[in-house]
């Protein structure tokens, strides 16, 4: 995985490290919330029908400024060191194609929670397997965490056979430990994933 390839455009800003994660074709970049652009993707991200069949946010964004208020957010919390959101580009055209972020990193322990979606029309491309394994390499080598963990609800095998091609080893079943689609009365179950930084890297990701 390169750092150094000047065919690669820059991103607009950057991520929480001075390092811009790219590779597999793809560059990793911070969102910007003062870009129409990049709000106007993460709220097409956000509200297809896709994403909320397996995500039960805390907060929907339901508008164009309600979106651009929780990009604000998000980067108050990536400048605070708890979250790291990246906006997944293609490296050559720089198009958005999706997000993949950390939550709950705790340095004390060298841990931290990754979870990403892809737009519709980058879907069948694996750029969720691509963008998944480029942030689980820089995470380990920028931020020293040792241990990356990816949960997703029960159903979701699309997700339980990116986490295993990514080198996320299944750990066992969560009972009650996701939101059910659209309810926060009722709770279904998730399959915890795992990958540590002296895992062996996966090869053969395209």
């Amino acid at each position: 995985m390169s750092r150094t390839d000047e065919r690669v455009p820059p991103c607009d800003s950057s991520p929480a490290s001075s390092v811009e994660p790219y590779g597999h074709a793809l560059r990793l970049c911070a969102w910007d919330p003062e870009s129409d652009a990049d709000v106007e993707a993460w709220l097409r991200g956000r509200t297809d029908p896709d994403f909320r069949r397996w995500n039960n946010p805390l907060v929907w964004d339901a508008s164009f400024e309600g979106a651009r208020e929780s990009l604000r957010r998000r980067a108050e919390s990536d400048a605070e060191g708890t979250t790291v959101a990246f906006r997944i580009t293609d490296a050559e055209s720089g198009a958005t194609l999706g997000q993949v972020g950390l939550s709950g990193i705790d340095a004390h322990m060298r841990r931290a929670v990754v979870g990403y979606w892809v737009l519709p029309e980058a879907r069948g491309r694996r750029v969720a397997t691509r963008a998944l394994d480029l942030a689980a390499r820089w995470t380990f080598a920028e931020l020293g965490i040792h241990r990356l963990e990816l949960d997703h609800v029960v159903g979701h095998t699309a997700s339980c056979r990116i986490a295993e091609l990514c080198g996320f080893s299944y750990e066992g079943l969560m009972r009650g430990a996701a939101f059910a689609e659209e309810s926060r009365q009722e709770f279904r179950d998730a399959h915890l994933h795992a990958r540590l930084a002296t895992d062996p890297t996966p090869e053969g990701i395209r």
